[in-house]
């Protein structure tokens, strides 16, 4: 018995009408949300630089930096460091979001609480940590370790390309003195490779193929 390839399915093949679409829905949606970064920090320098980054920041071993796992991600310590997440948050979120929003969301809380609340653990108590770096990494673990998990040419061709692209700030997962979270990056990327493990696409049977054309086909959004 057939059965017609789902919406998801098609998405998720390179090539396909369906896949250009949902890529180009994604760089739509990304590019959206650079803006809203810009305003935050615009929002930061106009009531006082660093408060909302002291407000929102993850301040490690402290109650009252732990809400900074979901803030800080949105918060940058200056223009160039916003600058520098920017692009690359663009890029590899593209392609994130492109394979499915519910997968896209889920994977980043998963990115955001791992690298969030290790560097909460780990991180230097007299420092507070803003960025979406972690984030970054994690969507660059993400998309490699799809390659593999879903035996995806096209992911791991993305994240290699990417990795060039950026291969100067893979050096940041290791320690270092730079005032660079390094903590937060190792443990966005591990967090990245668990959301691809978690949220994997299964391959979809569909719904059996009606003789009748006139039924509609059950697809999952």
């Amino acid at each position: 018995m057939s059965y017609p390839e789902t919406r998801e399915d098609a998405a998720a093949r390179f090539g396909t009408e369906a896949f250009y679409a949902s890529l180009g829905r994604a760089f739509v949606a990304m590019c959206a949300l650079i803006p809203v970064l810009f305003l935050i920090e615009a929002l930061d320098i106009a009531i006082g630089r660093g408060r909302l980054d002291m407000a929102g920041g993850i301040i490690p071993h402290r109650l009252d930096g732990l809400d900074g796992v979901i803030f800080s991600p949105f918060l940058h310590a200056s223009w160039d460091h916003l600058y520098g997440n920017a692009v690359p948050l663009i890029l590899v979120g593209t392609f994130v979001l492109a394979a499915g929003t519910r997968r896209f969301i889920w994977s980043t809380l998963l990115i955001m609480l791992i690298s969030g609340l290790g560097v909460w653990f780990i991180g230097d108590p007299d420092s507070v940590v803003v960025g979406a770096s972690g984030v970054i990494f994690g969507y660059l673990g993400l998309l490699f370790a799809r390659g593999f998990v879903e035996r995806s040419w096209w992911n791991l061709g993305v994240a290699a390309f990417i990795g060039l692209l950026y291969w100067y700030q893979l050096y940041n997962v290791l320690p270092t003195d730079q005032p660079i979270s390094w903590q937060g990056h190792l443990l966005g990327l591990i967090g990245g490779v668990i959301a691809a493990i978690l949220f994997r696409r299964r391959p979809s049977r569909g719904a059996p193929a009606l003789p009748d054309p006139t039924t509609p086909t059950l697809t999952d959004f």
